[in-house]
């Protein structure tokens, strides 16, 4: 089967499948070079060897390794007995954090043999004719395939980044007229106190003041261009109150809701 082309999958560059494909037994090889992609391999049958960052790695069945962007690498099958094996390459920032979940890293880029058959895991994607929801399916393959990874090669216990966490829920959960900062530190399961010093410190504002920011900077962006009223836009981002909306939006910005809209060429709608 030959390699397979895919286009992006999402609008973005977050999470973007490039090729996919299955190489039978024989004396392919590539290298030294870089690319621009992760690529994940994995070992059918045979053996072969991945070189990269001065270190060398003989690879057989059920072996992974992954090739990481802009890192110089050489792989080559094994003469005697050539490896069979499978790919996916894919980039993007969303593609970057999920590898970093794994134990796969540029230093240490092969896992030995895990208890389960990874070739089925790996998608067989269609080309320039994929249909939208061809092209969604694809992405959910690759995730299913590297919650894998994660699961049998887990990256080593890293400290917990709570303030990451507490931005995470405020960006879900902004637009709840009932949040309360009680919710966000019982969400990330801190001490209260500990974790308004870590935010404080991070973020250079409070827990409460960072919900507000992310408001109305969430109200700017819907004022501009969203075509809702200012009443809509004020419970979009957890106002239930439209004039105590206007109080904190103008606070933040020296401009009332309507005359942010007309600064931006709408008309406030009632």
């Amino acid at each position: 089967m030959k390699p397979i082309r895919v286009f992006d999958t999402l609008s973005s560059s977050q999470f973007i499948c490039t090729y996919s494909g299955y190489k039978p037994a024989n004396r392919h090889k590539w290298g030294p070079g870089v690319r621009d992609i992760y690529a994940l391999h994995f070992i059918v049958s045979g053996k072969g060897t991945l070189e990269t960052r001065n270190q060398r790695y003989p690879l057989t069945a059920g072996d992974s390794f992954m090739i990481f962007p802009h890192t110089e690498i050489y792989y080559y099958p094994d003469p005697e007995d050539p490896w069979e094996y499978v790919w996916i390459e894919f980039k993007g920032d969303e593609a970057e954090r999920m590898v970093a979940m794994t134990g796969l890293e540029r230093d240490k880029p092969v896992v030995a043999a895990c208890p389960a058959d990874l070739k089925p895991y790996f998608p067989e994607v269609r080309g320039a004719d994929a249909r939208p929801f061809e092209k969604m399916r694809t992405e959910a393959q690759l995730r299913l395939l590297l919650s894998y990874y994660v699961e049998f090669y887990p990256r080593e216990a890293q400290p917990i980044d709570y303030v990451r966490l507490a931005k995470e829920y405020i960006m879900i959960n902004y637009w709840r007229t009932t949040l309360t900062v009680s919710d966000i530190v019982n969400a990330v399961s801190l001490e209260r106190s500990y974790l308004f010093r870590l935010f404080k410190e991070a973020a250079g504002m409070s827990v409460s003041g960072y919900v507000t920011a992310y408001r109305i900077e969430r109200a700017r962006e819907l004022l501009k261009s969203s075509g809702l009223s200012i009443k809509s836009v004020a419970f979009s981002v957890g106002y239930k109150d439209q004039l105590y909306f206007s109080k904190v939006f103008k606070k933040a910005t020296s401009y009332t809701p309507s005359e942010y809209m007309t600064l931006h060429g709408r008309d406030e709608e009632h």
